[in-house]
């Protein structure tokens, strides 16, 4: 947008703010609903619609009228991460723009950048790293890639929002300098850089106040010192005040209708306890952003939106190729040589099915996923004998009932404007499986004119085994399910604090191949907010009936490979809730142990979002890291596995040996407060500090090339505030095309304020054919050799020595050369 356009549109704002009552004003400072800002159809001001994100756009059902659909499932933002590649990230966000717009919405909920600071945390998978520069890049490339197409992004959750454990209400406690160098600098790079159209505050206190409400950081430090001038709005329910979060930076509380604002809001500006010119503040802000997305503008002009296409899915399978990472190979057991195998065991709970991301508001439900299995069966099948046992299940909680028994027709659901299934139905959808939570006010069916509904979902589901099984029904409200015409469960949760919901349970024989009908009726006679059903099923086995690792040894045993994918349940990473501790949920660990056993050449695929223990390491020959890859998933670890494509992710954080390592352990998870104890030492920057070996250090990733580091050149003397030039060349010295990260770090030895040792500040992705060398450089500004002294209130940099470090990961430095600042 140019300077004049600029000017026109400011222009534009002031007149329409003139044209405002008051009651305009504040009215538009709150949601129409869940998703949608409010209009002023008198002025021509139209809604903006917002939707969940950021690795697909989340729209299951049609909410508030919305449309509904799959979308494409992206691998999530650690997946993201691990590619290193600010590039492909860019056109990751152009094509999310472009399914955002498809979907009829104009802000994307996302990027998720809060730093991995504890390896328990449920959002780690939506997020990116525990660094903040590699979080910053990663940030700007998506903004930048998304609204270039006139779709605004939102950027999240700002800030210190790193646990989900009484994230509603718990104060992160950290000092000036922690919250300058941990957990702002990549908020601060995304906001100059990329100018997200949003900001959301997170849920949590920040040194005992709401984030929602902070003065320090919405006017102090985000509005005036970074100079963002779009729009701050809440978390969905984060604001708790009528006019002390407007007063402190909130220009817009979601969901709508208003709670604490609209005429309240109003009347606190006639009680003189705010100054209407805040108000005109948070509106122009409002307005500028609707003017930004082109909601002004003729539909016929804006960038198109398209859905599901090949390229999306090309571009899909392309970061999951890319962010895979290999953390282990003795031997050089990979990749696979499809001359030399004959037989090939595909073990695990998470081979048959493509674990594409953690739960929550994240969660996307994709056109398809391709499971592990189906990818090798149809690239391989017809060369080699693929045989399959599941080994064991990794549940923590029974797994929704889903399209592998419900079909692909998933479940119909009528929706009534009673909450007793009266007269004719007010509006109909299908969904995937059986699970829905919704916000009252913004049901799938628009007809909808109360809090107070009833919905009944119906279709039937198939088996897949014979045995004994446990059904789950969790609801808000009432809910009954009906098995083949018998009512098997009702369950009515009273309404309490927040989104009350109870269980109970119903076990039966179910034959493998038959049709059971279903029927979940679900009555809402409440005005509670949230409403929530869910229906889970699990086989139960009898004491000694349960000999699935055995059966996956025996078959290892006989197979010239053993395939081994482990790793977390759907879900089991989400948002609302902490992982309980850090090791693989089920006997999993066992699973691994007894194949290795039987077969030393033993292949772990581990699909999950965070960091897990792994008792079995130090033997098994080869471990490849598929994070959340995405419903291309299967497809780009099958390619991986047998060296179609090399290898090239690297991790983003630390892989602990044990939880009692890592950095917060004796801080997390706290209660009403959480203390950042181990302040600007988070991740790499303490497992250095304290000379602790991790099992996998940060930014480690192995390939199947070699790669030589040379001619590491730059000044030896600059002055405080030059650009620093560093150039090194990179060399393929193996057989095989490859694509190395090359990381620069920085270190201060002699500080007047301590420093880690090292510090990740600057990185590429060089691609080289086998012999090819290449000339990367990095230019280093002086934000690169400061630190925040909270004492002078500003960032400081010290004459002296320097320590310029390039290398394959955090521990792996390859050349290095001393700096002088003068």
């Amino acid at each position: 947008m140019n300077v004049h356009n600029q000017d026109t549109i400011e222009q534009k704002i002031s007149e329409l703010l003139s044209q405002m009552t008051l009651s305009e004003k504040v009215s538009l400072l709150s949601g129409k609903d869940a998703w949608r800002t409010m209009p002023i159809p008198r002025l021509g001001i139209p809604s903006i619609t917002m939707t969940d994100g950021p690795h697909g756009v989340r729209s299951s059902y049609p909410e508030a009228g919305r449309k509904a659909g799959p979308t494409t499932c992206f691998p999530t933002g650690v997946s993201m991460a691990a590619t290193w590649n600010t590039a492909l990230i860019e056109k990751v966000g152009m094509a999310l723009a472009e399914e955002t717009r498809a979907m009829d919405c104009d802000i994307l909920l996302g990027p998720c950048v809060n730093i991995v600071r504890h390896p328990l945390a449920g959002r780690n998978f939506e997020s990116y790293s525990e660094d903040p520069y590699l979080n910053g890049k990663m940030g700007v490339a998506w903004v930048k890639g998304l609204q270039s197409k006139k779709v605004g992004a939102s950027l999240k959750h700002f800030a210190a929002n790193n646990q989900e454990f009484e994230r509603h209400r718990g104060s992160s406690e950290l000092d000036e300098r922690t919250l300058r160098e941990i957990y702002l600098p990549h908020f601060e790079m995304v906001v100059k850089e990329a100018k997200p159209f949003t900001v959301m505050c997170a849920y949590n206190r920040i040194n005992g106040v709401y984030a929602s409400q902070n003065r320090h950081l919405l006017r102090e430090i985000l509005k005036e010192e970074w100079g963002f001038d779009g729009v701050v709005v809440s978390d969905w329910g984060a604001n708790h005040t009528i006019f002390e979060s407007v007063e402190n930076g909130l220009d817009l509380e979601m969901p709508g209708p208003a709670r604490y604002y609209g005429k309240l809001l109003e009347d606190a500006v006639h009680n003189w306890q705010i100054d209407e010119k805040v108000i005109d503040d948070a509106v122009r802000r409002i307005l500028r952003i609707l003017f930004r997305a082109g909601k002004f503008d003729d539909p016929a002009t804006l960038p198109p939106g398209s859905v599901n296409t090949p390229e999306h899915q090309a571009l899909a399978l392309e970061v999951a190729e890319e962010a895979i990472t290999l953390l282990k190979n003795e031997a050089d057991l990979l990749p696979l040589d499809i001359e030399k195998i004959r037989t090939l065991a595909v073990i695990g709970p998470n081979a048959a099915e493509d674990r594409i991301g953690g739960g929550g508001s994240s969660y996307v439900d994709p056109p398809y996923r391709v499971s592990p299995l189906e990818a090798l069966r149809a690239r391989f099948g017809d060369k080699i004998q693929i045989e399959y046992e599941k080994g064991c299940d990794n549940y923590h909680q029974p797994p929704v009932l889903g399209a592998d028994w419900l079909g692909v027709n998933g479940l119909k659901v009528d929706f009534f404007d009673n909450p007793a299934l009266q007269g004719q139905p007010a509006g109909t959808i299908s969904i995937p499986k059986a699970e829905m939570w919704m916000w009252a006010n913004s049901l799938p069916a628009s007809k909808i004119t109360s809090p107070r509904f009833s919905l009944r979902a119906s279709g039937s589901f198939t088996p897949l085994e014979s045995g004994n099984f446990t059904f789950f029904l969790v609801n808000t409200s009432t809910c009954r399910v009906f098995i083949n015409g018998n009512k098997v469960f009702e369950n009515t949760s009273k309404p309490k604090e927040h989104r009350a919901e109870s269980e109970v349970q119903f076990q039966t024989t179910l034959e493998e191949g038959k049709s059971y009908d279903l029927v979940i009726e679900y009555l809402k006679d409440n005005d509670e907010e949230f409403a929530f059903w869910k229906l889970a099923c699990m086989r139960v086995f009898g004491p000694g009936e349960d000999n699935r690792i055995q059966k996956a040894a025996e078959l290892a045993a006989k197979s010239d490979v053993a395939l081994v994918f482990i790793g977390m349940p759907e879900g089991f990473e989400s948002e609302g809730y902490d992982r309980p501790d850090m090791r693989l949920p089920g006997p999993q660990d066992e699973l691994v142990r007894a194949v290795l056993k039987a077969n030393p050449r033993t292949v772990v695929i581990l699909n999950a979002g965070s960091p897990v223990e792994m008792p079995w390491a130090e033997d098994v020959p080869a471990i490849l890291e598929a994070y959340y890859p995405g419903q291309e998933g299967g497809n780009a670890v099958a390619k991986i596995l047998f060296g179609e494509i090399n290898p090239s992710g690297k991790l983003t954080v630390t892989f602990p040996r044990r939880l009692e390592d890592t950095p917060a352990y004796i801080n997390y998870p706290g209660d009403r407060k959480v203390y950042y104890g181990e302040g600007i030492f988070v991740g790499y920057r303490y497992y250095e500090k304290k000379k602790v070996s991790p099992l996998f250090p940060f930014g480690h990733g192995l390939s199947y090339t070699t790669f030589e580091y040379e001619n590491l050149t730059l000044p030896s003397e600059v002055n405080i505030g030059e650009s620093v030039k560093v150039q090194v060349t990179v060399k393929n010295t193996g057989k095989r095309a490859g694509k190395e990260v090359v990381q620069l770090y920085v270190g201060d030895p002699e500080s007047s304020l301590v420093r880690p040792p090292k510090e990740l500040k600057g990185f590429a992705k060089v691609e080289l054919q086998p012999g090819e060398s290449k000339t990367v450089s990095f230019e280093l500004d002086e934000r690169a050799f400061a630190f925040y002294d909270p004492y002078q209130s500003r960032w400081v940099v010290e004459p002296g020595e320097f320590q310029i470090l390039v290398g394959s990961s955090s521990q792996d430095i390859r050349a290095s050369a001393v700096l002088r600042m003068a």
